[in-house]
Formats: C-alpha cells, sequence, structure tokens
C-alpha cells in the first residue's frame, strides 16, 4: 500500500482509540526521555528567551521587552557573567506569548523544555506528513520511516531542536496555512499564516505573494483572514502593553546588528571586503527581478502553479538581503518535498535513488559542514558557508521541476490517481 492511500485510509472507532492510547504512551515517555536530556544537557537558548518572557510577563506583569526580564534572561542562561556581544533577549512580537504561554506556565524550566522538545519532535514529524499530503507525493511505507527519520535528524532539524527554536512551529504553521490554501479552507489558512509571523524575517515575502495571490484569484476569504488575524492579534497585545510594537522594533534592530553576517550578502562582504559589497547588490537585484517575474506570472494562476511560486519565494526570502540565520532553513522543507515528489512524478521509480543520495547529501553533508567549521562560528550563529547548500540546491531544484510543476493539467499525482481510476473502471 502506498503512503497517500495510507495517510488518507478511514479507521474504524476501536482502532482509532487504540492508535491514541498509542501516540499518548509514546509522547509520555518521549517526554520521559527528553527530561533525561535537558537534565544531562543545559542549554535551550532559542528557547529560554520565549519561556521566561512569557512568563515573566503572565505571572508578574513584567514586560517582555523590558530589562528586568532581559536580566532574567541572562542569568537563566549564564548564571553568571554574560560574554560580551552574546546577550540573549525576547526579540518576538508579544503576540507569540500565546504560543509559548501553556509551557510558561510550567514553573520548572527543565521539565518545561523537555514538554517543548517534545512538541517540537511532533511538529517535525507532522511537517513531513503534512508536506507530503501537501504535495501528494506517492512514497512507500518503508521509504515514509526513513524519511521521517531524516526529518528529526538532519542539521535544519535537530540544531533548531536542541536549541529550541520556535522556527519548527512556524514551519509547521505555513505547511497548515499551504495545506488549507490548496483545500480551499481559506479562513483557517490566514490565521496560520498570521501565526507564522512571530518569526516575521523568514515568511515576509510569502505573506505579500498569498495577498497578492489570494487577490488575483478573488480569494476575499483568504485576504481578509490574513489582515484581520494580524489586526486582532496586535491590537489585543496594544491592550497589553500599549507600545509594544515599538519596543519590539527596537529589539528586533538590535538583534539584527547581532548578525554577522545574516544573510548570504553579508557573507560575501564577510569573505571578500573589498567586492563583496557590490556582489551582495547583484546577487539582490537579481533575486528581485526572477521575483517579480515569477510573481507576475503567478497571477490569477490555480493553486498547482501558486504553491511552486510559493516555495520559490520561501527559498529566495532567505537570500534576498532579510536579516536571519541557517537555522531558520527548516522553512525550506516544504520546497525540498516538492522538488522530490515531481522529480517522481515525472521520471517514475528510478527518481527514488537520486531522491535517496539527495537525502544523504544533505543529511551527512550539513553535518560535516556544520562541525567542520564549528571553531570559526560567529557569536551565536552558523557558519556563513551555510547559507549557500540547501537554498542553492532547492532554487537549482525548483527550476528545474519548474514546467512539470506548473503545467501539469491536474496537480501533481492526481493524473496517476485518475488513470489508475479509469483502468478500474
Amino acid at each position: 500500500m502506498k503512503a497517500g492511500g495510507f495517510l488518507e485510509n478511514r479507521f474504524k472507532t476501536p482502532t482509532i482509540i487504540l492508535v491514541v492510547v498509542l501516540i499518548l504512551a509514546g509522547l509520555v515517555g518521549l517526554t520521559w526521555a527528553n527530561y533525561r536530556f535537558v537534565v544531562t544537557n543545559p542549554g535551550g537558548s532559542d528557547f529560554i528567551p520565549g519561556w521566561l518572557g512569557a512568563r515573566l510577563f503572565i505571572t508578574k506583569g513584567w514586560s517582555p521587552y523590558g530589562d528586568q526580564v532581559k536580566t532574567e534572561i541572562q542569568k537563566q542562561f549564564y548564571g553568571g557573567t554574560v560574554p560580551q556581544g552574546k546577550e540573549i533577549t525576547f526579540d518576538y512580537p508579544l503576540y507569540s506569548a500565546l504560543v509559548f504561554a501553556p509551557f510558561a506556565m510550567i514553573p520548572d524550566y527543565t521539565m518545561a523544555r523537555a514538554v517543548w522538545m517534545t512538541t517540537l519532535e511532533a511538529s517535525l514529524l507532522a511537517i513531513a506528513l503534512l508536506s507530503i499530503v501537501l504535495v501528494r507525493w506517492r512514497v512507500s511505507p518503508l521509504f515514509l520511516a526513513g524519511f521521517l527519520v531524516f526529518s528529526i535528524l538532519w542539521y535544519h532539524a535537530l540544531g533548531v531542536l536542541v536549541s529550541g527554536d520556535v522556527v519548527i512551529l512556524c514551519t509547521l504553521f505555513v505547511v497548515l496555512a499551504l495545506l488549507l490554501i490548496r483545500s480551499g479552507f481559506d479562513a483557517g489558512a490566514g490565521f496560520f499564516l498570521a501565526l507564522a509571523t512571530i518569526k516575521p524575517n523568514i515568511v515576509f515575502l510569502l505573506v505579500v505573494l498569498v495577498l497578492l495571490w489570494g487577490f488575483s484569484r478573488r480569494r476575499w476569504q483568504l485576504i481578509a483572514s490574513i489582515l484581520g488575524s494580524l489586526f486582532f492579534l496586535t491590537a489585543f497585545c496594544m491592550l497589553l502593553i500599549p507600545d509594544w510594537i515599538f519596543k519590539y522594533v527596537r529589539a528586533i534592530l538590535a538583534s539584527a546588528q547581532s548578525l554577522q553576517p545574516g544573510s548570504p550578502g553579508e557573507a560575501l562582504i564577510y569573505w571578500m571586503p573589498g567586492v563583496g559589497r557590490q556582489l551582495s547588490w547583484i546577487l539582490i537585484l537579481i533575486l528581485a527581478v526572477i521575483l517579480i517575474i515569477e510573481w507576475r506570472a503567478v497571477w490569477g494562476k490555480e493553486v498547482r502553479w501558486f504553491l511552486w511560486t510559493a516555495c520559490l519565494t520561501l527559498v529566495i526570502n532567505e537570500w534576498i538581503g532579510i536579516k536571519t540565520d541557517p537555522k531558520n532553513f527548516l522553512i525550506l522543507y516544504t520546497p525540498l518535498v516538492l522538488v522530490f515528489a515531481t522529480w517522481e512524478e515525472r521520471w517514475g521509480k528510478q527518481m527514488r535513488w537520486a531522491t535517496i543520495a539527495s537525502l544523504a547529501l544533505l543529511g551527512i553533508g550539513l553535518w560535516f559542514l556544520f562541525l567542520g567549521t564549528l571553531p570559526a562560528g560567529i557569536q551565536q550563529q552558523s557558519h556563513p558557508s551555510l547559507f549557500f547548500p540547501l537554498p542553492l540546491f532547492l532554487f537549482i531544484g525548483l527550476y528545474w521541476v519548474r514546467w512539470w510543476a506548473i503545467r501539469s493539467t491536474q496537480p501533481y499525482l492526481d493524473q496517476l490517481r485518475s488513470a489508475e481510476g479509469r483502468a478500474v473502471d
């Protein structure tokens, strides 16, 4: 049985109950294992600001952007003297507290981080499964099992899992939004896309694309849901802290200054001070032109064309000069699945070996690159070389499959399903 059909099967009630019980037991066991890991491996630099900022805001009414909270965050992570240039601060929009709140209510940091890790691990599996459903990639159960292992252990997943970065949840929100857009549930899609803006630097261009495409397709509910959700989240938080937007802007500007380099262009400047700046602007200009061309091309087109353009937009967003870090590249997971799915759709099972080889290259190669450049790491950021492998692979891969991905008369693998249906008839 193929995985696509396996995921869509309807189970009888006793089976559902058994599955739910097994899942709950698994989550409890996983949380216990995570707790043991956290006890012996202190850290969680990306979880502490969100957890402690939300907790002190909820329990004491302290502004997450204030000096009191900033001091407590440094104490929690460093315990003593803060190394110069390595401050950890709350630099999320205030409505991110809605995401952190359930964990902020756990007073013990070790337990809170263990539960958070369990949530992120479950989210990584959900991202993989939902991405497969989104592009309708038909894989065998055996390959699916291996793919799920890759989805947790490759560098752009395991690294952020250990540090506790909320980018995993942002990626899940984006995948859910795209899946709901494809299914026509625009109200839910807009809400999840708005919620993904708790890390706005990785979804900014995608939000703009969805608004433009929604307008071109007259999907007014989608536009209203995005803008309405953002307005509600922003306004509700202003009732709690009226000037939180200004404090947030100051926080992200201060955080952006610590990201050196914070984009591929800045990496070029770092490596080649003489001509790096000119090369950086050339790169940004080329990407901007490509983005304008593709956004114009997708105007008024159907969902299959939009999904490919959305994947390209996510890739370009990480290269066009917006401050980011390679640890955010998990957001590119869906483009990766789209490339593999289209390979196998057009060239059949023989491309499965190309997919496996690519997974091995990304899974092992990125870890070798990270570990090999670790001593040269800049502050708390990844080495500049990590800005390039995955986005470059995806940029080439997306244009390789572009013709088939956007010009199929039916979305992705629907043609195969239709053919099978006719054969049965």
